[in-house]
């Protein structure tokens, strides 16, 4: 009979065949932990258990095809953390991505520095998986959350996780702010991932990003800066001016994304703020009455 391999064993021989072929090592624990349903911390306290060998058998089917195309972890999984919760993701939007959160906890405190206790609307413009709508609305009882995508795939993927999150988020389905404008809304927040990448930055994108994460969530016009100049414009046609809105932006365009609010709106007040690597990554627009 053939002994069975324990865990610990499983995941060396995995981390070797990463190591390999250049890829990241810890994708064998991510993939390993998501096939046993198992905690971190679970995990490690079974590292001399058996595994069976259908479970190995499924690792490394897995681990070759990231290999062979770089198909993200993510997909694989269809899963991905943000903000301390776990949501359903795919390939009709963006993965979240770490630096994302920082721009959330932004918009948390600030809100619950400036509308302590009193109502405030926020809009999530181009929501994706809605991993910034839904941790505003569960995080923000006293918000009133809408968010918006042009994608219908997308939101039936962030309707999914509001679902199972129970958050109390308004689904708008059109290009930017327009459904807002549409319905005649104010809102007091608005903020956005947008897609911020230049097209011809296409090539130097790494095959994960440029292969699987959606090219409309990726790619804008005009160096990038397209959606930005949009959503701007657009804000100006809400019911009223919103109080805030707050971006997230490429590395390299603080100056340019300043430039397009402060052309929208000439009194406003923009700061460029760093995220946790000292790059700049969310810019932030006070906007007083023209």
């Amino acid at each position: 009979m053939t002994k069975q391999m324990k865990l610990y064993e499983v995941l060396k021989r995995a981390s070797l065949f990463l190591e390999k072929h250049g890829c990241e090592q810890y994708i064998g624990e991510i993939l390993l932990q998501h096939y046993m349903q198992l905690s971190r911390s679970a995990f490690y306290a079974k590292m001399h258990d058996p595994i069976q060998p259908s479970i190995i058998e499924r690792l490394f089917a897995d681990l070759q095809k990231h290999v062979d195309t770089g198909v993200p972890v993510q997909h694989l999984t269809n899963e991905e953390h943000f903000y301390g919760r776990k949501f359903f993701v795919n390939e009709h939007v963006l993965i979240p991505r770490p630096e994302t959160e920082e721009l959330v906890k932004y918009i948390i405190d600030i809100t619950e520095e400036k509308f302590p206790h009193e109502p405030v609307k926020i809009v999530d413009i181009g929501t994706g998986s809605g991993v910034i709508a839904i941790t505003l609305a569960l995080q923000l009882s006293q918000a009133t959350v809408y968010a918006t995508d042009i994608c219908e795939q997308a939101l039936q993927v962030a309707k999914q996780n509001a679902a199972h999150f129970n958050a109390p988020v308004t689904f708008l389905s059109g290009n930017f702010a327009q459904p807002l404008i549409d319905r005649q809304l104010s809102i007091d927040i608005i903020v956005s991932n947008p897609p911020y990448i230049a097209r011809r930055e296409a090539s130097s994108l790494s095959r994960t990003v440029k292969n699987f994460d959606p090219a409309l969530a990726l790619f804008a016009d005009d160096e990038g800066t397209a959606a930005y100049q949009t959503i701007v414009q657009q804000s100006k046609r809400l019911l009223k001016s919103p109080h805030m809105i707050a971006f997230e932006i490429g590395y390299q365009q603080g100056d340019a994304v300043q430039s397009i609010i402060k052309k929208g709106y000439p009194k406003s007040d923009v700061h460029v703020l760093k995220d946790i690597n000292g790059k700049d990554r969310i810019v932030i627009a006070y906007i007083k009455e023209t």
